[in-house]
């Protein structure tokens, strides 16, 4: 179905049983420790940290603790014939999205997901679904990466179990300045994901989640690799129900060089 993964490929030979995969179903989400080849992870740090810094976005300073954008520092842009690129692009990857997708998986939007030290602040709990909305939450999977470890001090990701049950539910603006959204309600039953460099966590477009602050003197570092079901549709910004298989949705090719560019949102 897919390209033979060549031996650069970063993401570990791994297959998913099963139980694995009725897990996903059932919960909505699902960790798969050291995804990512040991030998990979620091190079793929350094390719998302070199990105923010050459884009002018600065990951170590108090002063940003403030500033709403900071939040959580979002870029999709990825230099071709990096690791990161290796990463994104991977055969494997998409296998493993097929295998939970249920179907053909196609590459729908990667970014980096970066909390400045000592500055990354609360993300508030939504849905993928909050922004452009698929037809079929289930049509649609988030595969996020760890590039350093993840605790609830560095602001981990945290999910609420079995809410991809619920289809999309109501949103509303963050209010913090900026285009991010939130849930209507706040979540009181949720797991804080505790990872180690190189493990992903794989959820659905309508799994809840969040993450919180980052107290600790480092960058938060982690990358998200979104991808659809061949058969997926959504519609946005007010428009109509379309089918997302070559609609080109999101510039997901790598570049030459890097621009200044808004932010992504969860997609």
């Amino acid at each position: 179905m897919y390209d033979t993964p060549n031996e650069t490929d970063p993401i570990s030979a791994f297959s998913l049983s099963e139980p694995e995969i009725g897990f996903y179903k059932q919960e909505g989400w699902l960790l798969m420790p050291g995804l990512l080849k040991s030998e990979a992870v620091t190079a793929l740090r350094n390719d998302v940290l070199g990105i923010v810094r050459e884009l002018g976005i600065k990951t170590n300073e108090l002063s940003q603790a403030s500033d709403a954008s900071y939040k959580l520092i979002q870029t999709a842009q990825y230099m071709g014939g990096s690791r990161l690129d290796g990463m994104i692009n991977s055969p494997r990857l998409r296998a493993i999205a097929a295998s939970l997708l249920g179907g053909d998986a196609h590459l729908y939007m990667p970014f980096s997901a970066v909390k400045s030290a000592q500055g990354g602040g609360q993300f508030h709990f939504h849905q993928d679904n909050n922004y452009t909305q698929f037809e079929n939450g289930m049509h649609g999977i988030n595969i996020w990466f760890a590039l350093n470890d993840m605790t609830p001090d560095n602001g981990c990701l945290c999910i609420e179990p079995r809410t991809h049950t619920d289809g999309t539910i109501a949103s509303k603006n963050a209010g913090d300045g900026d285009h991010h959204r939130r849930l209507a309600y706040d979540p009181t039953y949720y797991l804080p994901v505790r990872m180690h460099a190189g493990d992903a966590v794989a959820f659905s477009r309508v799994t809840v989640h969040g993450s919180g602050e980052n107290s600790t003197d480092d960058p938060r570092v982690a990358y998200a690799v979104q991808f659809h079901h061949e058969d997926a549709k959504a519609t946005w910004e007010g428009g109509p129900l379309t089918a997302l298989k070559g609609a080109n949705r999101w510039q997901t090719a790598p570049v030459d060089e890097f621009t200044p560019a808004k932010e992504p949102d969860d997609g």
